[in-house]
C-alpha cells in the first residue's frame, strides 16, 4: 500500500509538470490564456437544453469548465460544465480547424474554455453543440478529483469549496436555493412593509443575547471592542427613532464550540415592528416560512432526514409550562419556590447550579425532556422571566415573559418578544444580569447605558424576532450539518507540516 501511494504521488507530480509545460508551450507561441480578459457568453446549458426547440440549429457562445473529453481521430467529444449543469460539444478538425484542433486535443480536464457553434442533437438523442471556435479561456494546473470517486472527504470538500462546486452539482443546488431562501425573505419583508438596515458589528458591548463574544482590539482608538453576538439593541434604538418596521440581515459572531448546528460566525436575521407584539410575530412566522417554502421548493410540505414536516398546517403552540407538564410530568404551576424546582430536579436527576432560580430550572425540565419532541412546527411560548432579560412580562403572570421559541426538527428556529420597553424594569434586568456574570455566567449581558437612554426617550409597544438562517436553510436543503449550508465554515487552521 505505501509503495502503491509512493507510485501515486510520482505519477501525479509528473502530470503537474505536463500542464505546466502545455502552458509555458502556449505562452511561447503567443497564445498565453491569461492575457485574455473577456468572453461574451449568450447561453446557458440548461437553458439550450429546456428550450431546444427554440436554439435548434442556432448559433450560441458558451464558456465553462471541461470535465471529460473523448478524442477519436478527427472528431471528438467533451463535456463542458457551466452555472447551470453540463453540455456535450462535438469538436470536429474540419470544423474548428486543423490548428484548433490541434490545441483541443492538448486540453487538459478542468480547462476553462470558450465554445461558440450550432445547436443540435445526435443520433443517440443528446442535445449537443456542433463547435465552430474553441478558445482556451483559463488553465488548469491542478489535477480535479478522479469522477468516478469524486470528492468525498468532507474536510477536503469544506476547506476547498471550489472544488466542491465543482465536482458535486448538489452542493451547487444547496447554494443556489440558499441564495433564493434569502432573496424571497427580503422580498417578503418589503412587501409587509419592512425597511432594511445595518447596524455596527464592532460594538463596546456585545448584548441583546446569551453567549461569550470575539474580543478585538482598535489601535485609532485605543480601545477594546467586541464582535456583535446579536442584532436587536441597535435595531430597538431604530425603532425609538420611529422606523416602524426594520429588519437586517447579517453576520453575527458567538465564541463557542463547532458542532453541526453551530459555527463561530453564522447569519442571523432580526426583525422588530412597532405596535405589535409577540402574537404578531407568531404570526409572521408562520406566513414567512410557508411562504419561502412554495417560493423555493415549490410546496409547504419538506422532508428533512426521512421526517416530514407540514408548513401548510397551523403552527402548534404551546406554553413551556404545559409542554414541560406534557412531556415531564411535572407541573411548574404547581411549584412556587427555588427549594421546590430543585427538589424536583434531583427528583428527575436534573443538575443545576447554585446561582439557579425556578424559572432557570423551568428551562432545564425543557431542555432535558421537551425539545426534542418539537419536531412540527410549533410555538414554544411564554419563558420564565430569569431568562429573557429584554421582553416584556406578561401582566396577567409577572414571573413569565411574552416570549416564543419557534421549533422544528427538535431545533431551535427562532426566538420572538413582545420587548422590553419600560427603561426602570430593563435596567434592573442588567443588574440581575451583572449579577449573574459575577456568579461566573460568562454568557450574561452587560448594562448599556445608551440603550436605557433610548428607552427613557421612550420605544411603542414593539415585537421582534430573530432567525436562524442558517438552520432554516439546512431543512429546506435537506442538509446535515451547518457546514454544508455555509460556503466557507470556520476550520481548523492547517499546520504548515500538514500543507
Amino acid at each position: 500500500m505505501a509503495e502503491q501511494k509512493k507510485e501515486q504521488a510520482v505519477d501525479t507530480k509528473q502530470l503537474l509538470k505536463v500542464r505546466r509545460e502545455k502552458l509555458a508551450e502556449l505562452q511561447a507561441n503567443g497564445q498565453n490564456p491569461f492575457e485574455i480578459t473577456k468572453y461574451d457568453v449568450t447561453n446557458h446549458s440548461r437553458e439550450i437544453k429546456e428550450h431546444f426547440a427554440e436554439f435548434e440549429s442556432k448559433t450560441v457562445r458558451i464558456a465553462g469548465r471541461m470535465m471529460s473529453k473523448r478524442v477519436m481521430g478527427k472528431a471528438s467529444f467533451c463535456n463542458v460544465q457551466d452555472l447551470q449543469g453540463g453540455i456535450q460539444i462535438y469538436v470536429a478538425r474540419d470544423s474548428v480547424g486543423e490548428e484548433e484542433y490541434k490545441g483541443f486535443k492538448k486540453l487538459d480536464i478542468g480547462d476553462l474554455v470558450g465554445i461558440e457553434g450550432f445547436v443540435f442533437e445526435t443520433k443517440t438523442g443528446e442535445i449537443s453543440i456542433h463547435a465552430e471556435k474553441l478558445v482556451l479561456l483559463s488553465k488548469s494546473l491542478q489535477i480535479l478529483p478522479e469522477k468516478y470517486h469524486g470528492l468525498t472527504n468532507t474536510d477536503v470538500r469544506y476547506r476547498q469549496r471550489y472544488v466542491d462546486l465543482i465536482m458535486n452539482p448538489e452542493v451547487k443546488d444547496t447554494f443556489v436555493k440558499r441564495s433564493r431562501i434569502i432573496s424571497t425573505i427580503r422580498s417578503y419583508l418589503d412587501s409587509q412593509g419592512f425597511m432594511e438596515v445595518e447596524t455596527p458589528m464592532l460594538v463596546s458591548n456585545a448584548g441583546g443575547a446569551a453567549a461569550r463574544p470575539f474580543e478585538t482590539h482598535f489601535n485609532a482608538l485605543n480601545e477594546d471592542l467586541k464582535l456583535r453576538i446579536s442584532l436587536e439593541l441597535y435595531l430597538k434604538r431604530l425603532i425609538v427613532g420611529g422606523l416602524e418596521r426594520v429588519y437586517e440581515i447579517g453576520r453575527v459572531f458567538r465564541n463557542e464550540g463547532l458542532d453541526t448546528r453551530h459555527n463561530p460566525e453564522f447569519t442571523l436575521m432580526e426583525l422588530y415592528q412597532a405596535y405589535t407584539d409577540y402574537n404578531g410575530m407568531m404570526d409572521l412566522t408562520e406566513n414567512l416560512y410557508r411562504h419561502v417554502a412554495q417560493e423555493v421548493l415549490g410546496t409547504t410540505t419538506i422532508v428533512y432526514n426521512g421526517v416530514e414536516m407540514d408548513l401548510g398546517k397551523p403552527f402548534e403552540r404551546i406554553t413551556m409550562v404545559d409542554a414541560v407538564k406534557k412531556y415531564a410530568g411535572v407541573d411548574f404551576n404547581e411549584i412556587h419556590t427555588v427549594e421546590e424546582a430543585r427538589a424536583a430536579a434531583k427528583e428527575h436527576h436534573i443538575e443545576y447550579e447554585e446561582r439557579h432560580k425556578k424559572g432557570d430550572i423551568l428551562n432545564l425540565f425543557f431542555e432535558e425532556f421537551v425539545e426534542e419532541h418539537l419536531i412540527q412546527p410549533t410555538f414554544l411560548m411564554d419563558h420564565p422571566v430569569e431568562i429573557s432579560p429584554l421582553t416584556k412580562r406578561k401582566p396577567s403572570n409577572p414571573d413569565y415573559v411574552e416570549r416564543f421559541e419557534f421549533f422544528m426538527n427538535g431545533w431551535e428556529m427562532a426566538n420572538a418578544y413582545s420587548e422590553l420597553n419600560d427603561p426602570i424594569d430593563q435596567r434592573a434586568r442588567f443588574a440581575a444580569q451583572e449579577e449573574q456574570f459575577a456568579a461566573g455566567d460568562e454568557e450574561a449581558n452587560h448594562t448599556d447605558e445608551d440603550f436605557l437612554n433610548a428607552l427613557e426617550i421612550g420605544m411603542p409597544p414593539t415585537g421582534g424576532i430573530g432567525f436562524g438562517i442558517d438552520r432554516m436553510c439546512m431543512l429546506l436543503t435537506n442538509s446535515p450539518a451547518i457546514r454544508d449550508v455555509l460556503l466557507f465554515p470556520t476550520m481548523k487552521s492547517l499546520g504548515k507540516e500538514s500543507q
